[in-house]
């Protein structure tokens, strides 16, 4: 399979732009279960300060508090699990893509500035230019990704230390990722990270938090 749509893609244009449109393509697709996930989010965070109320009310009593919850979580026309299955179902399409540019077949013959697209940055220092390159861009698509989801996290009174340093390492980890894959697949984690950063900073804005009870859904734009 993985050949056939190989074939087909160096067909459509050269190999690394067929990897650029390709990742774009599958992203524009699955667009929509982003825009789920993060108003499931949305739902979450809108609704943490009344779970917090019920958590000190009912602390003691975990099945009473688990039924008030959900009733809570009903009652707003949501669920726990919100944006975690439009999450979840995206998942697959990942894999393929990955895959697509880890698995040998002709997409991964062509090359980008004179190095095969299916090198490794280990195997020939003669190729170190192009994967600096590749690391830098990365690495500013992660420290950008790092600054936007601490702001996030700061405005919803997110997680506490150590967790919060956690997470501001976690998108350094696609620079050592491309440096162990292929070419190609550093090209697909530039695009895809890239598009995640902002169809999230796009999201954050245009996806409304969920009216609280009592006001007016008027407006809302999701």
């Amino acid at each position: 399979m993985f050949h056939a749509l190989g074939s087909a893609l160096a067909a459509f244009a050269p190999p690394a732009l067929a990897i650029f449109a390709f990742t774009v393509a599958v992203r524009l697709l699955l667009h929509p279960l982003s825009r789920a996930a993060v108003r499931g989010e949305k739902a979450r965070a809108a609704l943490a300060p009344e779970v917090r109320a019920l958590t000190e009310k009912y602390g003691e009593d975990r099945v009473r508090l688990q039924e008030k919850t959900l009733e809570l979580y009903r009652s707003r026309g949501t669920s726990m699990l919100a944006g975690c299955l439009p999450a979840l179902v995206q998942a697959p399409f990942f894999m393929l893509v990955y895959r697509l540019v880890t698995t040998p077949n002709p997409l991964l013959d062509g090359t980008l500035l004179g190095v095969p697209l299916g090198a490794h940055w280990f195997g020939t220092w003669a190729h170190t230019p192009v994967f600096a390159a590749l690391f830098a861009v990365l690495a500013g698509v992660a420290f950008a990704t790092s600054r936007w989801q601490a702001s996030v996290a700061a405005r919803n009174g997110g997680p506490q230390p150590p967790f919060a340093k956690l997470l501001r390492l976690l998108p350094f980890g696609t620079v050592l990722v491309a440096a162990v894959l292929p070419l190609a697949a550093g090209i697909y984690l530039v695009t895809t990270t890239t598009w995640t950063l902002l169809e999230r900073a796009f999201l954050d804005r245009a996806v409304q938090p969920p009216p609280r009870a009592g006001t007016s859904a008027r407006g809302r734009t999701t």
